[in-house]
């Protein structure tokens, strides 16, 4: 949240700060002479880390001297498995092992990697600036200002990319730590105090702390498909924009972990085969699509990897993208034919499909529970708790349909937005029951131009220094991608 605030919210140019220049193809070369931005979403994911590992720490000291063995031994295991995996990722994308880094390699021993790293961080933040230094790499974006698309030149020096590639590894860990980490050890939680009947503070702590970690890892993956899909545009989020996918991520979170907690207080052994038929169809939905294509594998990965390496890193992957699933729309489609692994269409069928599944799971689950209920509820009003959560779910689609229309940074790409898709099924509907014949035209929509543009094979990076040949930024967009809206309107 933090991070795409200071990271992609950019002030205008102006001339006291930034000195610009139209070159002859009509790109315009900008050279950034102001200050990097602070790494607050470093500070922020590395806040979040330790503050849930000390304490899920406590709470397991408390749980051994209750002789809790059970709760103790959960807590550990979803505190420590994706700490582990977090030192590794940060390892293995800084690349530690072949470079003599005796002191760095020890702290992640102590499973203190991200706090070294967020000290790298705001040591070159404050070294930044200090004296002039060159640029490394030339960063080459459209940018969007009103519906206009500008193709612009960024000079990136050596003090911005190595923050760049920070934040660029702490996404990364947020990701792994709210998904692998968070999530279970909020419904263990949860889950733990419904059946103890009392609210341990400590407890209520780690349970907000991990909250707080699971909505902005969510937060973060919008905003990474976002940038993904739009490789080719400089993305600007308004703070209304974060406030409406706080909003949608924070309730769409809350409400599926209360639907599991309450299910499986009821029918405790039913909810391992409820989460592993989840995880299992999201595991192996895309490598499915993988088969079916008959593509074969990226090999972009990692040049050092041989054909196991990358098939294991793969499914690491994936067992991430489904852990992701398993709570919340993980807001991009795994493609293993693509060099960065990720489909760049935007799937609004399966947007649609996702919710739609999502929401009658829940409500079969909030059902079933109410039925077979203990008697720990007899003083909660069941019926009513039933109705919260499922206006609650309602009101973060909403939300999401809210961000789509209004506060996408790039709506105006879209070739049709929700109210086209809406006033299109609203026509279907008309049609069957009396008109006939005749095609209506869709009023105008909220946003003005066409759908999104695919990004070119070999997008340009802002952390490779080798990305200097010239791009042509000029150029008319290119092939526009089907949408599930033209679907609607042939079939009316």
């Amino acid at each position: 949240m933090c991070e795409v605030a200071m990271e992609e919210r950019e002030r205008e140019i102006s001339d006291m700060e930034r000195c610009s220049s139209v070159a002859e193809n009509g790109v315009m070369l900008v050279v950034n002479h102001s200050h990097v931005h602070a790494p607050l979403s470093v500070v922020l994911a590395t806040v979040l880390y330790c503050a849930e590992f000390i304490t899920a720490a406590v709470l397991s000291s408390m749980y051994h001297k209750t002789d809790d063995v059970i709760w103790m031994g959960l807590t550990i295991t979803f505190m420590l498995v994706p700490a582990v995996l977090i030192q590794l990722t940060l390892t293995f994308i800084h690349r530690d092992l072949g470079r003599d880094r005796p002191l760095v390699l020890f702290l992640h021993l102590l499973l203190l990697g991200p706090v070294i790293r967020c000290f790298e961080a705001l040591v070159v933040y404050f070294k930044a600036g200090k004296k002039e230094e060159p640029y490394v790499t030339i960063s080459r974006k459209i940018s969007l200002k009103k519906g206009q698309g500008t193709p612009m030149e960024w000079e990136i020096g050596q003090s911005e990319r190595i923050l760049a590639m920070h934040r660029n590894a702490f996404k990364r860990t947020a990701v792994i730590q709210a998904f692998l980490g968070s999530t279970p050890q909020l419904t263990l939680q949860l889950y733990a105090t419904i059946q103890e009947k009392y609210i341990l503070p400590i407890r209520l702590a780690l349970m907000i702390i991990t909250l707080i970690s699971i909505t902005y890892g969510a937060l973060v993956c919008s905003v990474l498909a976002i940038q993904i899909r739009y490789d080719d545009y400089k993305v600007r989020l308004r703070p209304v924009a974060y406030l409406c996918m706080i909003v949608w991520r924070g309730l769409e979170i809350a409400t599926r972990v209360t639907a599991l907690v309450l299910f499986s207080t009821a029918l405790t052994h039913w909810v391992i085969l409820v989460g592993i038929i989840n995880l299992l169809f999201f595991f192996f939905l895309p490598w499915g699509e993988f088969w079916a294509r008959k593509g074969s594998l990226t090999e972009n990965v990692e040049k050092n990897f041989s054909k196991l390496g990358t098939t294991v890193v793969l499914c690491m992957f994936t067992l991430l993208y489904a852990c992701i699933n398993v709570f919340c729309w993980s807001a991009v489609q795994l493609d293993f034919t693509h060099r960065e692994l990720i489909d760049k269409k935007q799937r609004w069928d399966r947007l649609a499909m996702y919710y739609s599944g999502r929401f009658l799971e829940n409500f079969l689950l909030i059902t079933l529970w109410y039925f077979f209920k203990s008697d720990f509820y007899e003083y909660v009003c069941a019926p009513m708790l039933v109705v919260q959560l499922l206006i609650c779910y309602s009101l973060a689609v909403i939300f999401m349909l809210l961000f789509y229309q209004f506060c996408h940074p790039c709506r105006r790409l879209f070739k049709y937005n929700v109210h086209d898709c809406l006033h299109c099924v609203c026509c279907r509907k008309g049609k069957r029951g009396g008109e006939s014949g005749r095609r209506g035209n869709l009023p105008p929509s909220y946003s003005t131009a066409a759908t999104m543009v695919l990004a070119p094979e070999e997008p340009l990076q802002l952390l490779d220094p080798h990305n200097s040949q010239p791009v042509d930024l000029t150029g008319q967009p290119g092939e526009r991608e089907t949408d599930i809206v033209d679907e609607i309107m042939e079939a009316a």
